[in-house]
């Protein structure tokens, strides 16, 4: 997400020619989407992105059973 954000920052400044991004060949300024895409495609080749999404869920889940456990009045299991 960052490389996207800069590169459309990049992108603003040098369309609209401000500051010294406006003399940067075209190559510096869309750098960042070309890294975007394959930080992209690494990460959904790798897993990392199913990973994520599965810590995530796992956390909603922990977080969702003991908001329960303590609305009956058991107390959420402590790491031993």
């Amino acid at each position: 997400m960052l490389f996207l954000i800069t590169g459309i920052i990049l992108l603003v400044l040098w369309y609209g020619e401000i500051g010294p991004v406006a003399t940067w060949s075209w190559y510096v300024v869309f750098a960042p989407f070309g890294l975007a895409v394959l930080w992209w495609a690494w990460a959904d080749a790798t897993g990392y992105s199913k990973r994520k999404a599965v810590e995530k869920e796992n956390a909603k889940k922990k977080a969702r059973i003991d908001k329960s456990r303590e609305a009956m009045g058991i107390s959420p299991r402590k790491k031993r």
